[in-house]
């Protein structure tokens, strides 16, 4: 979408429920964000609240039930202590009749489980790090062909739980460790995957029928601690204070014209290949050799002001606000 370009909105305004997780039962207990999404809502002259939910189901009915909401701007990752809670709840919402922004149970289910949309975009000729899956309750087992260093990482967790620069491993001893690891303290199966060395890139595109690529950003590692290797884990993404975090950085890509356009196609295929709804964030490596791998297809993305997402919109002359409600409206006219 060229900058400053206008968007086309229904005038009519929508009472819309912003919908988000909560860390324990504490109602005030929620990402900052969703404050910031019913604040753009209001701003555009709809009428949203937050309703924060964390693992009683009666009450998210019955608040819900009472709310009629016309739209559910839905933030929620987890429900409880159960990070495939979102998987049911979108489930609920359907059952209760209810139009919400992006996927279903069955795109959410989809996209948790990283193996299986890798299996996806194999179908669909995209290219992605060769892997192996080692379950839970399964024997150990060997990573056949892969090719060392290889990155370890929990199959569906997101927001980068269980990656850290342990997670890059060079040889076989370090790799079972690291899947025993997260085995036992993730509770969760481990994706093993090799390495690809290059620039990380995001793609953001926002549509259904006829999807959007946002302005490529790129991480800049330029500042990251010297010999770890440049990924981002949590220290990088959420602790503040740490070297990774302050040595990090997200920018707009400068790219050739035509590379920019490749990638751009590359994220839009991923992204139609995994069946995201209203909006997403595609995250690519590119090599020198000029080889671009899909890496994670991220549905329903983070939304904060200051995100990756934000920011490629912004630099395609869409302000948040107008960010918000797109993605609102994206959902109405899905719905039909």
């Amino acid at each position: 979408m060229p900058r400053g370009a206008t968007l086309a909105f229904p005038a009519k305004a929508m009472k819309i429920t912003v919908l988000t997780g909560l860390e324990k039962a504490d109602p005030k207990a929620y990402d900052a964000v969703a404050d910031q999404v019913a604040a753009a809502l209001n701003e555009k002259g709809h009428t949203a609240s937050v309703l924060g939910v964390y693992d009683d189901l009666r009450k998210l009915i019955s608040d819900l039930t009472r709310q009629k909401p016309d739209l559910v701007f839905n933030l929620l990752e987890s429900f409880g202590k159960s990070n495939s809670g979102d998987i049911g709840v979108a489930g609920v919402l359907d059952l209760l009749g209810l139009h919400y922004t992006g996927g279903g149970p069955g795109e959410l289910y989809l996209r948790q489980d990283k193996g299986l949309a890798k299996k996806v975009l194999a179908f669909e000729n995209l290219l992605y790090p060769h892997f192996a899956v080692f379950s839970q309750n399964s024997d150990f087992e060997t990573a056949g062909n892969l090719r060392l260093p290889l990155f370890v990482k929990p199959l569906t967790a997101d927001a980068s739980i269980g990656i850290d620069g342990d997670s890059l491993v060079r040889d076989t001893t370090s790799l079972m460790k690291r899947v025993i690891t997260i085995h036992e303290k993730i509770k969760d199966s481990a994706l093993v995957e090799e390495y690809i060395e290059g620039r990380e890139l995001y793609v953001g595109v926002l549509g259904n029928r006829e999807p959007v690529p946002l302005p490529p950003v790129e991480v800049d590692f330029t500042g990251f601690p010297e010999g770890e290797p440049k990924i981002l884990g949590t220290k990088a993404k959420w602790k503040k204070n740490s070297a990774e975090y302050k040595g990090t950085k997200s920018v707009l890509a400068d790219l050739p014209d035509e590379l920019r356009a490749k990638l751009q196609k590359t994220a839009v295929d991923a992204y139609r290949a995994v069946r995201v709804r209203d909006y997403g964030r595609v995250d690519l490596r590119l090599t020198e050799a000029g080889e671009i791998y899909v890496l994670e297809v991220n549905a329903s993305c983070y939304l904060e002001k200051d995100s990756e997402f934000s920011m490629a919109a912004q630099a395609a002359g869409i302000e948040f606000p107008d960010l918000v409600e797109r993605i609102a409206e994206l959902a109405v006219e899905r719905y039909g």
